[in-house]
């Protein structure tokens, strides 16, 4: 299984954090609009020879004219000057679609059959059954309280998504794969769950399907939500569902605040929290007791790489990015991002929390130079990176 990830994670880092280029739209930034309702801007521009008008808030301005803009849908749009007809503003506030309007929409551009099942914080679009659609809600619904709760505790207060988190699970894979294959490219079939940036979405499909975890013939669409429960907490399926958990952590660490979309965030502190809370934890329904456990894949992953570790690997985790979007080097970088997070959030809590709200701060395609980036880690964590990483190993080395 864990080959496999090996491409998911390469095209989802890529697809996740295509905004550093948008297509060589922004290039040097005039100014970053802060995420609050300053107005409302609408832009008439042309794209694959058709007109289109997208009104919503506009985040950036580069300077070469091209703008990034976050519509009432919740989706980024990068739209370069070559392509702008109108760019307009008035003050009338701006308001995200409701649930009702927001439903619809989705409704109008998902393949026919897709229903909407809604839970207090999420919309999942699907065309399997309702028993998995409601299986999903829950579960995410579960997360989502245990994302917040687990910062609170620790003096994080994050905030209530702006936008209804959205959802589409597909019935089956190879319809799963038709509609992300032009996101995802020829990875599609590698990848079980993902989320963009862009559209602010999870898109997956239905795991009861697959022939390893599937439940008796042909009653699949008979299943209820505990059934389905009991098929996906089967050990073998723990870490494909550990996909859909990490992919949702993402979602949820960017629409609370924690992180900002197409900001500089470094991979190593956004997958490393994802990797922290991706174990799911299906034994239970009234709470996500697995959060902060060892996470055993990955340690063994980490271990592994011990034999082979470069004195400046902490070094280079911290600078740049470059690890995590080598298929030679991503599984490692994964495993110590996770490492790293498991050690300062018990170790170094306060300062690790600190240095979250410092990150959440970030703008959205300002990008930060390597020189930057372990600076800020330096300041939050101590100026000697080379003692704070002997610390660091022999902490893990106690692991077991």
């Amino acid at each position: 299984m864990e080959s496999g990830l090996t491409n998911r994670w390469n095209v989802v880092v890529r697809t996740r954090w295509s905004g550093r280029c948008l297509g060589g739209l922004i290039t040097f930034l005039l100014y970053a609009v802060p995420w609050t309702a300053l107005g409302l801007d609408t832009v008439v521009f042309r794209r694959n020879h058709q007109e289109q008008t997208l009104v919503g808030r506009l985040l950036v301005t580069a300077q070469d004219g091209g703008v990034l803009l976050l519509g009432r849908d919740g989706v980024l749009w990068a739209i370069q000057p070559s392509e702008q007809i109108k760019i307009t503003s008035n003050e009338a506030p701006f308001h995200p679609l409701s649930r009702e309007e927001l439903a619809a929409q989705l409704l109008r551009v998902l393949p026919a059959g897709f229903q909407v099942h809604e839970t207090t914080h999420y919309l999942v679009c699907y065309n399997t059954s309702r028993g998995y659609a409601q299986w999903a809600g829950a579960l995410l619904e579960r997360l989502f309280s245990a994302f917040l709760n687990y910062w609170q505790r620790r003096g994080l207060e994050l905030a209530k998504p702006e936008f209804p988190l959205v959802v589409i699970v597909f019935a089956d894979r190879k319809t799963y794969e038709h509609f992300s294959g032009p996101e995802l490219g020829e990875a599609a079939p590698s990848i079980v769950a993902y989320y963009s940036l862009m559209s602010n979405r999870i898109t997956m499909y239905d795991l009861t399907g697959l022939e390893q975890f599937a439940g008796p013939t042909g009653s699949r669409s008979r299943l209820s939500p505990n059934q389905i429960n009991q098929i996906l907490a089967r050990p073998e399926a723990e870490r494909t569902v550990a996909t859909i958990v990490h992919e949702a952590t993402h979602q949820i660490a960017f629409n609370c605040g924690l992180h900002q979309r197409l900001s500089d965030c470094p991979l190593w502190v956004s997958e490393g929290i994802a990797i922290y809370f991706e174990t799911p934890d299906l034994s239970s329904d009234k709470g996500w007791r697995s959060i902060g456990a060892i996470n055993r894949p990955r340690l063994i992953q980490f271990y592994t790489y011990l034999k082979n570790r470069p004195p400046d690997s902490l070094r280079t985790l911290i600078e740049k990015d470059d690890r995590f979007r080598n298929t030679q080097t991503g599984l490692d970088a994964y495993a110590e991002a996770w490492a790293l997070t498991y050690f300062l959030l018990k170790q170094r809590p306060k300062q690790y929390v600190e240095y979250l709200r410092q990150i959440s701060r970030k703008k959205p395609l300002v990008w930060d130079s390597p020189q930057t980036r372990l600076r800020e880690f330096q300041a939050a964590f101590g100026s000697d990176v080379q003692a704070l990483d002997a610390e660091f190993l022999r902490f893990m080395a106690k692991l077991r």
